[in-house]
């Protein structure tokens, strides 16, 4: 892997990398069920970084994407695996996307809805982690439908079940996985969003950190060493995005 010039100085000026975790999202990240330390796409994508920069790495590891965010808009850490989001961007200067995620509503069985597009209607609740990628989306977007913050997005369907709300929104893989679980649960057909995971850092990095961020990216794309991640870890519901031009 390429030395990024200037990069150590500009993106780790502690002499240590020090990256963001969130295990809310399994697609990118999770506890090894043999060793419970930190895994996934992410964990391999920092552990890169940090080896293309002869850095040690240290994980913070978080079970929000929320805590996650809040760590790096107070610079607390030197990168994260973000969903590029504007709100978050006040904040964080985000890399080109890496990864696509699905975004999906899961129902009861017996629901009437069938349809994306019945969800936003009057007197709907819809669970959603809070903090995550989907609850700043569907904050923006549903009109009459409300919205139930679970504490994080791993337990979604169990609020989505324990308070008898109509409509849980989240990672398609994990909603899936959960209706599996539980049972008498359905995962509505397509998808509400398509979530751009990013890698990102605090915007007060400058603009050289941010350039050298996004190429790194860009070459485990093209590389393909995040398709790699993607088979290595069994993901499903998540494709590698497509490489962009960096000038």
């Amino acid at each position: 892997m390429t030395v990024y010039s200037g990069l150590i100085e500009a993106l780790a000026p502690t002499g240590v990398l020090r990256a963001a975790i969130n295990l809310g999202n399994p697609i990118l990240a999770y506890r090894h069920p043999q060793t419970g330390e930190p895994a996934g796409v992410s964990v391999d994508m920092a552990s890169a970084l940090a080896q293309s920069l002869g850095l040690e790495l240290t994980l913070r590891v978080f079970d929000s994407a929320g805590q996650s965010v809040e760590a790096a808009s107070s610079n607390q850490v030197d990168i994260g695996f973000f969903a590029i989001d504007p709100l978050r961007g006040k904040d964080i200067a985000f890399s080109p996307p890496y990864v696509l995620i699905e975004g999906s509503y899961m129902v009861r069985e017996g629901s009437a809805i069938t349809h994306n597009e019945q969800v936003d209607e009057a007197g709907i609740q819809v669970t959603v982690g809070k903090g995550s990628a989907y609850d700043l989306y569907l904050t923006r977007c549903l009109k009459r439908a409300s919205i139930v913050r679970a504490p994080t997005s791993p337990t979604v369907v169990d609020v989505f079940l324990a308070q008898g709300l109509e409509v849980a929104a989240g990672v398609r893989q994990q909603l899936e996985s959960d209706a599996h679980r539980h049972g008498n649960l359905r995962v509505l057909p397509g998808r509400f969003m398509v979530i751009e995971q990013a890698m990102g850092t605090p915007k007060v990095r400058g603009p050289h950190a941010l350039a050298s961020l996004s190429r790194f990216v860009e070459d485990m794309k093209a590389s393909g060493k995040v398709a790699q991640a993607l088979a290595q870890h069994g993901i499903q519901g998540a494709s590698v995005a497509p490489v962009q031009p960096i000038f």
